[in-house]
């Protein structure tokens, strides 16, 4: 009979107070959505520097004659067989090193032609212009400072470069935009909040009299609350299934179908669907704890039971 006494209290403080509670439905759904599509991002950021730092190499370029002409960190001329030799045993001698692979002039200009066989500057390009390079896969791809500082400014090294640099200027770039996601979501969330806040002291009020009976005939400060803190609750929770489909036909439409970058941008590697179906539960529970937690702390100040 008490059950059935909040769910029919829980109706009509839905139906009495609809705009409002449209619009707490509506705050939290989107606040929910960036929630989870911030943690989402920061799944995908992660994902993608697993699978690409693991390809990135550390180069260094060995001096040819053009360089020692005009590159002062050539100034002794071209690399020697002696230095290569030396350089690719200080390497094998590495214990950050992985594989080294080496690439020759000739090679180098292959590659080049491949890659850019198109450009003008390839028609004037001649093998002995490019540079011999030893091509170094880390173990750890954050230990790029080891190579540098033990090959950087060698005889017959013209630069050492890391792939990871490049990188990380596109992840800085992610993750800002995750953080300004995350900044607008916690915003969205204050808003959620006070109308979660607001709604509940305008059904309280509305409800004024039938609460005083209730407090004259004896019923507990529990038993007159819960239909206020449910209503915030299955409001919250709404918004929650909804901020959850958001996220399903996200993933659907823009990584699978859709736009379908999962077939057009076939270099990244996307989070899977698993990813996205673990932080469902987790969405839920936070549309349906927080509402119910604000409505609580709004009760004992202003219903005063």
């Amino acid at each position: 009979m008490r059950a059935q006494f909040v769910l029919s209290e829980i109706g009509v403080g839905l139906r009495r107070n609809l705009t409002m509670t449209f619009a707490v439905v509506v705050s939290v759904a989107l606040s929910l959505a960036l929630f989870g599509g911030s943690l989402l991002m920061s799944d995908q950021v992660s994902t993608m520097k697993g699978y690409w730092y693991d390809k990135v190499n550390v180069s260094i370029f060995l001096c040819n004659k053009s360089d020692a002409e005009s590159d002062p960190n050539c100034a002794k001329g071209a690399v020697t067989a002696d230095q290569k030799k030396e350089i690719l045993s200080d390497l094998d001698k590495s214990t950050v090193v992985d594989t080294v692979t080496y690439e020759s002039a000739d090679q180098a200009y292959k590659h080049y032609k491949e890659q850019f066989g198109d450009s003008p500057l390839a028609a004037s390009l001649t093998p002995d212009q490019m540079q011999e390079s030893y091509r170094i896969k880390l173990k750890d791809p954050e230990k790029y400072q080891v190579i540098a500082t033990a090959f950087d400014g060698r005889d017959g090294v013209q630069s050492v470069q890391d792939q990871k640099g490049i990188l990380d200027n596109l992840f800085g770039l992610l993750n800002g935009m995750n953080w300004a996601a995350r900044a607008v979501m916690a915003m969205m969330l204050v808003v959620a909040l006070m109308l979660i806040v607001n709604t509940v002291r305008v059904s309280a009020f509305s409800r004024r009299r039938e609460t005083g009976i209730m407090r004259l005939v004896g019923a507990s400060g529990f038993y007159i609350q819960a239909p206020f803190i449910m209503e915030a609750a299955v409001a919250g929770l709404i918004g929650g299934t909804v901020a959850c489909g958001f996220l399903v036909i996200a993933r659907y439409f823009i990584i699978d179908h859709g736009l379908a970058l999962s077939e057009k941008l076939n270099l990244i590697n996307f989070i899977g669907w698993d990813a996205v179906l673990t932080k469902l539960p987790l969405i839920l529970a936070t549309s349906l704890l927080m509402p119910a937690l604000a409505a609580f702390f709004a009760l004992r100040k202003y219903l005063k039971v």
